[in-house]
């Protein structure tokens, strides 16, 4: 039986079935993502994207969609849907009786008497997506037609009718390549039968609308090239691959590699296997470098802060694979020198490259050998936030880091509406100053291990984490309200009610002393913790959204002003397991089991980005984050090993 699966009634319910989201992303950084009718709602929805290294490694949708007919009895029925406006034609999703998502999305399709399925699968190490048809039942054989709808842009564009546009083929082994505009690969569109016959006829498909794109107030109308139609015929339990690939293949192995990448690919038996696939899915090896992708499908690969925090999540907790590890995290040493030594608007960042290794050691990675090869850039990193070295951040007499720069949102609370941060935090923050004592404190640990008996570092830097260590909690500490101030500044503590102080207590090294620990922790749950994560903000402050929904700015006014974070899960587990202990376990268990209730939400066996702050909780953002994955397999982790060490 598949894991997850939708019924008739809620296939053919368009607002149902429209909000959920097909996934699929490889190791070449190609991704195919659609609603569960292959209906596009988002300008980023297609059946192939490709990275180009020849436009700077950004991606590129290709083939937007395939709309399908088949001919019974003389008679046709067209399978395909799209949106204009109110208006959604053809209305092939009447047809449609069934949708399972595993081992690869398959949706069957009943017209009268015939039964037809449709499955389809991104190959796991090309730029390459198959599509499988299977006339399951039929009285008689049917005629299958296939027209593609081709777009040649990059997925944050839309593309319109031009002149510039190349509307026609060149004929290939079964099939047709096309190539729109100049320095594009081709997209050679090819089927394992080589009776099929293809038909020229290219016209521009007007007027598409995106509905999720118009509901947010984006630009959602788009022109796509319709080339021709190919025609195959298809006997009574007869089945026929279409392959959409960057190189021409070999038609007569379609079905053989078809099934050998569905065998590979295996079902899902349990949510602990979901997530590794997940956590699998978000990591790329395009010209075998290894990096994460922050989000898919709209957000980056290989960004800092996103790495490193979700860096151990994935590759040791979620894959158990310490080699993958270090791959990463010495791409992302190698590609961002920048921000980690130079400057970043997300000034915590380059300290979340001390966790990262901690969580590494943690694992069972030696000590010796951690500090031997990053210690030097642990030291660059700490030396960079000197005076003098960052002009957005720099340590202060006390021996905090302050961080101001005019109009920039300097931490990961970083949305802007009108060109205005909507929480610049400018001053001392809580959680960049808890990660800069962590790092400190790391650092002269190894180094006083593993370094030379009288090291210039650690005289250098013991009087400095000293100095942080009596300034940190005088500075933060609000015995009224019994937790920490988000931020300081000139006009003294801001007393946002933010996840953020879960962070100095999350950390090994931290500058508060566990005394105060309960007490933080109580603000924290009454206030910021839901069913679905850590509210951004306490519903108490007039600030407050709790609902990620509306326009761009509304919804940019509630990203980090209630909205929750799957990903503030990790410390949250992590400080409670500190200060409860055994009797959190349960509790542990039902937060990380809420969001396997969600896996036919939003992205469909994926895990998301945020989540509205007020119930029902509904997702929202990237609909597979590597940060939600990455904290879920934590926190799951932790909660093994609490296990394990309670017996």
């Amino acid at each position: 039986m598949a894991f997850i699966k939708f019924n008739k009634s809620e296939l053919v319910n368009l607002a149902y079935s429209l909000k959920r989201e097909i996934l699929s992303a490889n190791k070449s950084g190609s991704y195919c993502n659609t609603s569960i009718l292959t209906c596009n709602t988002r300008r980023y929805h297609g059946l192939l994207a490709v990275t180009l290294d020849r436009f700077g490694g950004d991606r590129f949708l290709l083939l937007s969609a395939l709309d399908e007919s088949l001919i019974v009895s003389g008679k046709q029925f067209n399978l395909g849907i799209h949106c204009y406006g109110d208006i959604y034609e053809p209305r092939g999703h009447k047809y449609v009786v069934d949708f399972s998502a595993d081992p690869v999305p398959s949706i069957t399709y009943k017209v009268g008497e015939v039964i037809f399925r449709k499955s389809i699968l991104l190959a796991p190490d090309r730029d390459q997506v198959m599509v499988r048809y299977d006339l399951l039942s039929s009285p008689s054989g049917v005629k299958l037609i296939i027209k593609p709808y081709l777009a040649f842009r990059n997925i944050h564009d839309l593309t319109h009718r031009n002149q510039e546009a190349n509307l026609w083929g060149s004929e290939i082994q079964n099939g047709v390549a096309y190539r729109m505009y100049a320095n594009f690969p081709d997209l050679n569109i090819q089927l394992s039968d080589p009776k099929a016959k293809y038909e020229a006829a290219p016209y521009w498909n007007c007027g598409i609308v995106y509905s999720d794109e118009y509901r947010r107030g984006f630009d959602c109308k788009e022109d796509l090239m319709v080339p021709g139609s190919f025609e195959v015929a298809l006997a009574k339990g007869g089945s026929v691959v279409l392959s959409a690939s960057t190189l021409q293949e070999d038609p007569s192995a379609f079905k053989r590699s078809y099934n050998s990448y569905l065998k590979a690919a295996g079902e899902v038996t349990g949510y602990d296997e979901e997530l590794r696939r997940c956590a699998d899915s978000l990591i790329t090896d395009h010209n075998s470098r290894k990096k994460i992708n922050a989000g898919l499908t709209w957000m980056y690969t290989g960004l800092l802060r996103e790495t490193l925090l979700s860096l151990a999540g994935l590759t040791l907790y979620g894959l158990n694979d310490p080699k993958m590890f270090e791959e990463i995290l010495d791409n992302i040493v190698a590609d961002e020198q920048e921000r980690l030594f130079r400057r970043t608007t997300q000034v915590e960042a380059p300290l979340l490259f001390v966790n990262a290794l901690q969580s590494y050691i943690n694992y069972g990675a030696s000590e010796k050998s951690v500090w031997k090869k990053y210690g030097v850039i642990v030291k660059g990193v700490l030396e960079s936030y000197l005076p003098g070295e960052r002009a957005e951040i720099s340590m202060q007499p006390n021996g905090l880091l302050w961080a101001q720069k005019d109009g920039v949102a300097l931490s990961w609370m970083n949305a802007y509406v009108n060109g205005q941060p909507v929480t610049p935090r400018a001053g001392y923050q809580v959680e960049t100053n808890a990660l800069w004592y962590n790092a400190i404190c790391f650092a002269l640990e190894m180094e006083g291990k593993f370094g030379p008996k009288k090291s210039s570092f650690v005289a250098k830097w013991t009087p400095i984490r000293d100095l942080v260590k009596a300034s940190y909690q005088p500075m933060f500490w609000n015995p009224q309200r019994g937790c920490l101030a988000d931020y300081v500044d000139n006009a003294g503590q801001n007393m946002d009610i933010r996840p953020n102080q879960l962070c100095p207590l999350a950390c090994k090294y931290s500058p508060i002393d566990e005394e105060f620990f309960p007490s933080i922790l109580r603000v924290v749950d009454n206030e910021l913790v839901t069913a679905r994560g850590i509210r951004t903000l306490s519903p108490r402050d007039p600030k407050y959204k709790g609902v990620y929904e509306g326009s761009q700015t509304e919804r940019d006014l509630a990203y980090h002003q209630g909205s929750t974070r799957p990903s503030l899960l990790e410390p949250y587990v992590r400080v409670s397991f500190l200060v409860k202990g055994e009797s959190f376990v349960k509790k542990a268990q039902w937060l990380v089991e809420g969001f396997y209730e969600d896996l036919g939400k939003h992205g469909v066996g994926a895990f998301s980005e945020l989540y509205d702050a007020d119930p029902p909780h509904e997702p929202h953002g990237a609909i597979s984050s590597a940060l939600s994955t990455a904290a879920l397999l934590s926190v799951n982790y932790m909660i093994n090993k609490f296990k394990e060490e309670g017996k």
